[in-house]
Formats: C-alpha cells, structure tokens, sequence
C-alpha cells in the first residue's frame, strides 16, 4: 500500500492528512513547535502512525511522497528576522534599492494608511550600505556588453563580503535577463572565493524587467535560502532515519510542488506555501462536488487566509508585496489578516476592541491552554461562550481550562469596556466575524465578483466555528465545511493532492503585433528550462501539462494582465488573438470600455509553466447514507451556548460527528464535535450531511 502526506506546518499547530488513494484518508494534529519546526513534523507523523495502526517506519517506508508547506520562510521575512546577505550590483546603481522606486511609500498599504500622509515612512533598506557594493560591468537594453566585467573589482566586493560574515549572496546586474553572462561568471568567482556560499542570480530567480523589483525579489530569495536548505536537509534526514522511502516535496505559492533538494534554489517561491494550500484543496474538493466557483477561507491559530477560485481555476498573479517591497513570484491570490484562533483581542486607546494581529501562537498559547498565557484570544471567548467543549481539544488530548479564559477576558477586556465576561465574550467573537467579513469583502466585491454566485469553504481549527456568520457578512448562502476527517486539516489534504508545478519567464518587451517567430524563440526556450527542472525532481508522472501565458499591458501604461497563449506554433492569426483576449481580461479587471487600444498595446513578460501529473489525487471517501433526516441517535448532548449577544445563552444541541451519516439534517442553533474542530449552525440556518461528510449550511 501507497500512501501520499501532506504536512501543513502553521504557527500554532502542524496537520497531516494521509491518503491511500483507495478510500482511507487520516488527518492528524499536532503543536507547532517553534523555532525546531521539524519536530512539530515528526510529532504529527507519529499520530498519524498511531491513527493507521502501524509504526511510523512502516507508515513511511509505504510513502510514495510527502509534500510539506511552511510559514517559516514568509514569517522570516515579515520579521525580519533572517541572516545577513550581501548584494552586488552594476556599478552606479546600488542605492536603487533604497530608494525603492518611490514605490517603498505606499506597496502594502491599506487605503486608510494612505490617507495619513504624516503617518507614513519608507520601508528600510532589505540590505545595510556596508553589504551593498558595485562591480564594474554593463550591458545594454538587448544584452550585449558595452562593459566587460572587471573581475579584479568583483573579487574585491567578494571578498569584503565573505570576510564580514554574510551568509549569502544575491547577485542582480542591469539588464541580466537579456544576457546572464556577467551573473554567472560572478557566481564562479564567489565560489572560487567560497565553495560553500549561497548564491542567488537574478537571471535565475527574476528574469524580468524593472530593476527594483527584481533587486528586491532575488535578496529576499537569498535571505531565505540558506536557513530553508539547512532546515529541509535536517528534516529530510530525519525522515530518512525512519525509512522514508518516497521523496520530500516542498509546496511553493504557485499551487505546486517542487522536489526539497531544488526548493532553495528559488527560495523565494516556497514564500506563503502553506497558505496556498487550503486553496488548492479547494478545487479538488470543487471537482468532486461539482463546485466551480468558490470562495476558500481557511482560520488558523494565526491568520484568517481567502483565496478564489473562479470558473474551476485558482485565482492567480504574477507578484505579491512583502514589507513594501514588490516581489517577483507567480502565486496564487491570498489574502491574509491575523484574525486566527489565537489572535490576541485588545483595546486600543480609545476604547475600541480590537482583534489581532498579534497571535498567542503555540507558545504560550491561549490563555485557556495553560501554558503561561495571561491575554484573552478569540479561542478564550468561544470557550466561553460555549462554543468549545470543557473538555478540551484534539479530542480532549489539549485540555482547555474555562476560568484561565475567563480571568483573561475579566481583566484585559471586560473590567477596561465596564462589560460581564459573557458580554466581553461574545463582543470578540462579534468583532472576530465583521472584521473577517470584511477581508471578504475586499476579496471578492473588489475583484468584481458578487458573492451570490459562489459557494464559501470553510477549513482550518477556528474557521467551522466562525464561518457561517462570517459568510452572512458578504451574503453567502451556501458554506461547505469539509469535515470527514480533514476539516481542521483541509490545507494539508490540499498538499496531499497538489501536483509539481514549475515555472519559468523571461521579459522581453515589444510592441504588438508581436513577431510570432520571436515570440515562439522565447516560448521555446522556457519550456525547455521547464522541462529540464521537470526531469530534475526525480519523480514519474502520468502526464505534463504546458501552459504558456504573456504579461501584456497598453503602452505607457503600469497595470500588465497575465494573458493566456494556446500552444501549438504561434502565426499572426494567433497573435491577434493573445491580444483580443488581454483587452477582455483587463475589462473584466477594470471595467467595461476601460481599455484604450489606440494607445497600443505592449507584450511585457513570457511565462511558462508546467505540472507534472502525480500518480496519486486523493479522493474522499463517501459517507454511508442515513434511513432518514433524523439525527438524533448523533446528539451526545445540550449546553448553553451563546451565539449572538443579542440573544443571549440559550440550550443548544451538540452532535457527534462520527455517527453522523450522509442525508442527517441538524435543524440551528446545534454544534458539531469534530475531534480536531467544533462546527457552528447558527440560528435560522440548516446544517446537512452530504455524502463525502461534509457539512452544507444553508440560511433558512
């Protein structure tokens, strides 16, 4: 037997989800276990062991792959807290970086935080002055050298780096991407120097055009780079001591995984794995259920993550913005607040409650975990309002104590706003659904989309207990919460069922119509690149796809749109088509009659990507169908329960999970016991058992 893992290593807790593609399908959940985050792996491999009935040898022996997402590279930087790295450059054009394109002001920023002018200050420069330095060199706009690289100069600027102890060091020469030589030759020179310094290129990492961009992206890829290759090494030999005979693949933002071995060489686009994940799980739940546009929300210990997924397909983009600076990674579309379960509520100066972003994460936890945490997080209200069992979590393995949770509330929260506990209580949980309603909001509702038409998922620890009012915020009808044995898990069944995606682009800026000949040089030489990585991860596939795509904006424009291009050989017919489907992409983003094609319109960045089709795509299992919508043989019980202050505690039904069958329908208020999640059906809404045992809420 043949398993595939997915492991989802999060801030507060690791989940596992194991699947034998032939029916069974196991999750497991374990504490996060920061700053050794692989031992938080190896400690949720082993429930997941104990679950199959098996050692942990044989389990792994019998695994075909273990596809691992971390938040440890995004946190990292976020934090700041990664290693010096040193940056070379062309001559001149250091300060590039610190100036930051005028841009360094506002990536990032909220509309609010725009507004205050007084209030706003540029970011700090990724690198210190004394670890950027400049070598001689420089090409021009096509590539070719106008001034040979002085190696004497580089060896110079090599050897001042390495002697004041960076760890790495991220090389981004002007116009490289046209012409990598110069890169290249540098990277050879480091290695003389130093044979064990980590290097990144830019005509690696970042071969598009706009100088900063690219600087910033490949010294974030080389920040990370070396702590997540020491990190997979020790994992992977960990694995290997307990007879891991499958490789280790490590998800990356685009929705796809790549071998661990190849993962630090583009560092950068293992950033925000994990939150990738939950997204991907949600269109091959989608496929199973017949669900092509969805609205995935997934509420962790940490953060509250949405992404779409529209017409079957992931939302995607080809950069994202981390600390103000713009980064250069296709990815899918995730929008994040830290709106967790353990998010720490507060209030500010002027009386206001206030959740997050602060989290209580692993360490020290909730109050309620006992672990020496003294604020109040969303976990300590729904704890006391009812919504959490006494006995705890995980099946009662993470005991919760009520009166840890209610001296948290009294003193910080309760005694400062001059409410009871029950009212403080149930004022976070109040705050925890507008502010996550309104992330939604932006998610959804300013992408253009109407939230009627889509179905909302909701998956991680605290998401079943939030979702069904945190849905009505936006006017969602329908919420899905994958349950079976995946719920809390979902964002590792989505790494269980991902496949190796890979990708490769090149900038190469001209005028439509383009030159189709030209146009398909560039295509040919990307999945050339792509299909050599492909044949580097060491694994067989059941089929590849190739997707090919250019970035095309109007001219004198900033606003570019990732434009689909059919394979095949590209002629002039078929230019004109990539350039009419742009015009009905950026309508469709901007709005009807917002485009100008008499300005023209610019082909910008060649993209291609590849998946490779693993031999495994977990599949739920079916639930066996109930004789009748009757549930109560499920019902284990009745507690007080409060759901909306407004209303108060009342007796609300709690339900078993397990002996739920598909076809039961449980009538609001009721809570659902999952051992790793507690679902809420609040009132005047109906929850219904489908037959893979998920549970469908629906507004009466």
């Amino acid at each position: 037997m043949a398993y595939v893992i997915g492991v989802d290593v999060g801030g507060t807790f690791t989940d596992a989800v194991l699947d034998d593609n032939a029916g069974t399908v196991l999750a497991a959940k374990a504490p996060s276990t920061p700053p050794d985050y692989s031992q938080g792996v190896i400690d949720v491999l082993d429930v997941l062991a104990e679950q199959l009935g098996c050692p942990v040898e044989e389990m792994l022996a019998n695994t075909h792959h273990i596809a691992h997402g971390t938040t440890s590279s995004l946190n990292a930087l976020v934090m700041g807290n990664v290693p010096p790295v040193g940056f070379l450059t062309t001559k001149g054009h250091r300060d590039s970086i610190y100036i930051m394109n005028v841009e360094g002001r506002y990536l990032g920023s909220s509309p609010e935080q725009l507004q205050n002018v007084m209030g706003q200050s540029k970011s700090h420069g990724l690198v210190p002055k004394k670890h950027a330095l400049e070598v001689t060199e420089r090409l021009d706009r096509d590539g070719n050298i106008v001034v040979a690289l002085d190696e004497d100069s580089a060896r110079e600027a090599i050897h001042a780096l390495v002697d004041d102890g960076v760890s790495g060091i991220a090389v981004s020469l002007l116009w490289s991407f046209r012409n990598p030589a110069h890169e290249q030759r540098i990277r050879e020179l480091v290695h003389e120097i130093d044979p064990t310094m980590f290097v990144s290129l830019s005509s690696e990492v970042s071969p598009r055009i706009r100088e900063f961009a690219r600087n910033a992206t490949t010294i974030m890829s080389t920040q990370i780079g070396p702590g997540l290759r020491d990190y997979l090494g020790e994992l992977e030999t960990k694995l290997r001591d307990r007879k891991l005979a499958g490789p280790l693949l490590v998800m990356q933002s685009n929705g796809g995984a790549v071998a661990a071995a190849e993962a630090p060489k583009n560092a950068i686009s293992t950033v925000g794995s994990v939150l990738t994940g939950g997204v991907v799980g949600a269109v091959s739940l989608g496929t199973q259920l017949g669900h092509r546009n969805i609205i995935a929300t997934d509420v962790g210990g940490t953060t509250f993550l949405v992404g779409l997924v529209v017409d079957g397909e992931p939302v995607r983009a080809s950069s994202t913005i981390i600390n103000h600076h713009p980064i250069n990674v296709p990815t899918l579309e995730v929008h994040a607040i830290g709106s967790g379960g353990g998010a720490i509520a507060w209030v500010d100066q002027g009386g206001n409650l206030q959740i997050g972003p602060h989290s209580a994460q692993a360490v020290p936890g909730p109050a309620c975990y006992g672990q020496g945490g003294t604020e109040p997080t969303n976990a300590d209200a729904n704890l006391v309002l009812g919504i959490l069992p006494e006995r705890g979590l995980l099946g009662g393995r993470k005991p919760l104590d009520k009166e840890l949770a209610r001296e948290a509330i009294r003193t910080r929260i309760a005694e400062p706003l001059g409410l009871s506990i029950e009212d403080a209580a149930a004022a976070i949980y109040a705050v925890q659904n507008a502010q996550t309603g309104d992330l939604l909001r932006k998610t959804v509702v300013e992408a253009g989309h109407d939230p009627r038409d889509f179905v909302l998922y909701a998956f991680g620890g605290a998401g079943p207990a939030h979702c069904a009012a945190y849905a009505r915020e936006v006017g969602v009808r329908e919420v899905v919460v994958p349950l079976g044995q995946v719920a809390s898990a979902f964002s590792a069944y989505g790494l269980a069922s991902s496949n190796i995606v890979l990708a490769a682009e090149l900038s190469d800026p001209a005028a439509m119509p383009l030159d189709p000949v030209r146009a398909e040089r560039n295509f040919d030489q990307l999945e050339h690149q792509v299909r050599a990585a492909l044949d580097r991860q060491g694994l067989k596939f059941t089929g590849v796809e190739v997707e090919r795509e250019i970035d095309m904006r109007y001219t004198m424009q900033l606003a570019e749109v990732a434009t689909p291009v059919p394979a095949g050989s590209l002629d002039a017919e078929g230019v004109a088509r990539a350039s009419d489907l742009f015009e009905q992409r950026y309508a469709e983003l901007y709005g009807q009659d917002s485009g100008f094609r008499e300005a023209g319109i610019q082909a910008i960045t060649y993209r291609v990507r590849v998946t490779g089709v693993l031999p495994f795509s977990p599949t739920l299992p079916e639930l066996k169908s109930a004789d009748s919508a009757d549930a109560s043989a499920a019902k284990i019980g009745t507690r007080k329960v409060c759901l909306d202050g407004r209303i108060g505690y009342t007796d609300t039904d709690v339900y078993d999970y397990s002996k739920l069958l598909a076809g039961h329908v449980l009538q609001g208020p009721a809570i659902v016991e999952v051992p790793t999640t507690t679902v809420v059906v609040p009132h005047e809404t109906t929850g219904t058992v489908d037959r893979l045992g998920n549970l469908n809420i629906v507004a009466q």
